[in-house]
């Protein structure tokens, strides 16, 4: 009987936001094994006493992302962890789009501001800046030129908390074909989804967002699973992922691009896609084995 621990985040007495975490918990134990869903950042967890730890549902790491990473790194010294703590501290930190467009992979062209730097922002068309940490759109917004002074705000409002800023341009074809995930499990395709455009005109960067704004499955095109596999190749070092989420948007050129790769806590969507559980359950046995 393998032990399992999904972590998570701890929701306090509000509703977790994970709405796949009890139906996969409940899954893993009709299937003989001892699951449990905890807090990534319980002191008092034995995480050694478990044969797999996956990494769920932990969405407020962007907010202390040295000590998540910290926390993996110990957990991996006394068990498997799934993502391994090396992806997760490479993932942890957006700045990894450098190195898969370093590699030949084609993402949205990015540029870093780090606290110090000057407040080089576009002049001559819309973007968006956002911090190399972060989930869920947190700080983030889509600015025009006639927006400068309050791209600038944001950008001291980062900089002071210590964040590194990106800079995309924001590209058009996301207010048409939207942004599609396509996830990875156990080593191969799982499912795909769509959702349209997070980022609305004059949404101010800390303001709430809809995170999956008109989510719905979707049927990936032959050039998008290409640029997918591409992105999971060019990892470093080439480790052993139990899952993945590729994001995508297109480019200018309509061709598409890699928005995000999410190899730490994507949201798997299976209440989207319930044929995928039976294929992610028996992935965590497998690995847990």
């Amino acid at each position: 009987m393998p032990r399992v621990a999904l972590a998570t985040y701890d929701p306090g007495t509000a509703p977790s936001k994970d709405r796949d975490l009890p139906v996969l918990v409940r899954a893993l134990r009709d299937a003989g094994a001892e699951a449990v869903a905890l807090p990534w950042d319980d002191g008092g967890t034995d995480w050694g006493g478990f044969d797999l730890v996956v990494i769920r549902s932990t969405w407020d790491y962007s907010w202390r992302a040295e000590e998540f990473v910290a926390w993996a790194q110990k957990c991996a010294a006394v068990t498997r962890l799934a993502n391994p703590a090396e992806v997760v501290r490479w993932n942890t930190d957006k700045r990894y789009l450098g190195d898969l467009a370093a590699a030949g992979v084609p993402v949205v062209p990015t540029r870093y501001l780090a606290p110090g730097d000057a407040s080089d922002l576009p002049g001559d068309h819309e973007y968006v800046v956002k911090p190399t940490s972060g989930a869920g759109a947190r700080y983030a917004a889509r600015y025009t030129a006639e927006d400068h002074d309050t791209a600038v705000r944001h950008l001291a409002r980062m900089h002071r908390e210590g964040l590194t800023a990106m800079v995309q341009p924001y590209l058009a074809g996301i207010d048409v074909s939207g942004e599609r995930a396509l996830q990875f499990f156990g080593g191969r395709f799982l499912h795909a989804s769509r959702k349209g455009a997070v980022l609305a005109p004059g949404t101010a960067y800390d303001d709430d967002k809809v995170a999956h704004p008109d989510l719905q499955p979707w049927t990936p095109t032959p050039a998008e699973l290409a640029v997918a596999e591409r992105a999971l190749a060019a990892v470093p070092d080439a480790p052993e992922l139990l899952y993945a989420r590729v994001d995508l948007v297109d480019g200018e050129d309509g061709e598409p691009r890699v928005m995000e790769l999410e190899l730490v806590e994507p949201n798997l969507f299976l209440g989207l896609h319930p044929g995928s559980l039976a294929v992610v359950r028996d992935a965590i046995l497998t690995a847990a084995g």
